[in-house]
């Protein structure tokens, strides 16, 4: 006997609940969290290899596992089924505890870790003691609560890189660039640093260097005691200085230029892979208004001046003024500073004052003049560089922007705001990248108006509030400086319209004209053709 369909609803069926093998993988998952919540309230638990091997691996087999329950069974293609009726991705009450559980995780790791177990002296305690012999085998040193949180962090982007290569199994795209990101965060940002410890000896010590953080993500990078470990490590030590530099002027243009800076937020990063991996059932939660795109513009952009205010003060406290001594002095620095602004800002306005729009042009002034009035305030005043202290300017950078912003609020607030709240209006680096993709890239999404359905797809899942659709109706370029080239607003299109290309510069900005039932301007388009 067939069942009787009630449910008269346009949007369909409301979401089906966990099935028995979602239940069992979600069980496994929650008692490896347990142990871990149970190390944290300072229970010793006799064996810390064996509990801390069953822990991380339950996590891990409970997140693949529940992914293939999932998806097993189910045709290829994208499965953001019941998004929109989930506590978890409707900013439900499940999404709030989610957010405010993270949120507390953060403000405990980054400013109260004692609580956590870390022992400035003697032996460790609590959770982070749990991980000393997972340290002692990579390092040869106890753990941090950072070695805490970037083992967490790599098995988040590991295991839930699983998860999302199953839901996007359709798309090559979407696999390569997951693999990516699962081996960076794992060889590059965790093992890669850890085993650089273990090489340190009496007189050589190399310094904990990220090779894929670059500035201003690791703003800490050009400070005296980094500059002097760098030095003390010899050649090696002056090659990763060097290759610092490099990274900013050299390697991160060539790369923008070529790929976009998805080459970068959507293949490399950290940030960026936790939030595609771990935060992918919350990407549709973005803020598409115009409003959040304003406030997202003035809000990133003013961090990057902040952080290059930042960075310039403290390299400048440590230099000298003696041109004897040193090759490089305060005020060569400062004008070389002034300059080099000047004439990037300079050219921009002059062979790209076209792609900018009329705020962009105003904003880039404005934050012209205002670096270079605080040089002139300098040295005018002879007072601290740019009127306040470096130490006060690095201190207020680290605590505002890379643990508040960055920390608490960028992956706290994933269940309520989506998952790129810290790539969209925070990050100094996808601020750097995304001017650089604006101006002079290739990359570009290139859209086939005449087959756009206006399903809306795209813009709904697009994790940088970009309303793709729009684009999508008029057949125009999607040349967006926050766009990170994820990929998902064509994987998520029924029709193809969408399709992420490298291509020449000329009409990339310009807007393509192109026969749809929406444009606005048909008949004229149709006299003159």
């Amino acid at each position: 006997m067939s069942r009787i369909e009630h449910n008269m609803a346009l949007t369909g069926e409301a979401p089906r609940s966990l099935n028995l093998q979602q239940k069992l993988a979600s069980l496994l998952g929650m008692a490896g969290l347990v142990i871990l919540l149970l190390a944290s309230l300072n229970l010793s638990f006799p064996n810390k290899v064996l509990w801390l091997s069953i822990s991380l691996l339950s996590i891990i087999a409970g997140i693949v596992w529940f992914a293939a329950a999932s998806y097993t069974g189910k045709h290829p293609g994208i499965k953001n089924d019941g998004v929109w009726f989930k506590s978890m991705t409707n900013r439900g009450y499940l999404a709030w505890l989610a957010g405010i559980g993270l949120t507390s995780f953060y403000i405990i790791l980054y400013f109260f870790p004692e609580y956590l177990g870390l022992r400035q002296e003697g032996e460790n305690t609590g959770l982070v003691a749990l991980f000393d012999p997972l340290s002692n085998f990579l390092s040869g040193n106890p753990a941090s609560q950072w070695f805490v949180y970037g083992t967490l962090y790599t098995i988040a982007i590991t295991a839930f890189g699983v998860k999302f290569m199953w839901k996007y199994r359709h798309n090559r795209y979407e696999k390569l660039r997951t693999i990516s990101v699962m081996f960076f965060q794992t060889a590059f940002a965790f093992l890669i640093p850890e085993l650089m410890a273990r090489l340190n000896g009496e007189g050589f010590q190399l310094p904990y260097y990220d090779l894929k953080n670059i500035w201003p993500l690791n703003y800490y990078n050009f400070e005296q005691y980094r500059v002097d470990e760098f030095i003390s490590a010899g050649n090696i030590g002056l090659a990763l200085l060097l290759f610092g530099v490099a990274s900013i002027f050299i390697i991160t243009p060539i790369l923008t230029y070529k790929y976009g800076k998805r080459w970068y937020c959507s293949w490399v990063c950290g940030c960026g892979g936790l939030a595609e991996t771990a935060g992918d059932p919350y990407r549709h939660l973005s803020d598409k208004s115009l409003f959040a795109w304003k406030v997202e513009r003035w809000v990133v952009h003013s961090v990057l001046v902040f952080v290059v205010v930042m960075t310039t003060a403290v390299i400048y406290s440590y230099l000298g003024d003696d041109p004897s001594k040193y090759w490089l002095t305060r005020n060569s620095f400062l004008i070389g500073v002034g300059v080099f602004l000047t004439l990037l800002f300079a050219g921009i306005w002059y062979f790209k004052r076209e792609e900018l729009e009329k705020d962009a042009r105003y904003g880039a002034i404005g934050y012209l003049a205002i670096i270079l009035s605080l040089i002139g305030f300098h040295y005018l005043s002879g007072s601290d560089l740019f009127l306040f202290n470096a130490e006060n300017l690095r201190q207020s950078y680290g605590f505002l922007i890379g643990a508040i912003f960055s920390g608490v609020i960028g992956t706290g607030f994933y269940p309520i705001f989506g998952n790129r709240v810290w790539c969209r209006f925070g990050c100094p680096m996808a601020a750097i990248l995304g001017l650089q993709q604006r101006l002079f890239s290739k990359f570009r999404i290139t859209t086939n108006g005449g087959q756009c359905i206006s399903c809306g797809n795209c813009s709904t899942y697009c994790e940088m509030g970009i309303d793709v659709r729009a684009y999508a109706q008029k057949g125009e370029n999607i040349v967006r400086a926050s766009c990170v080239g994820c990929g998902i607003c064509s994987a998520v299109c029924p029709r193809g319209v969408l399709k992420l290309e490298n291509g020449p510069s000329q009409g990339r900005v310009k807007s393509q004209e192109s026969v749809t039932s929406d444009n606005a301007n048909l008949l004229d388009y149709l006299r003159k053709n």
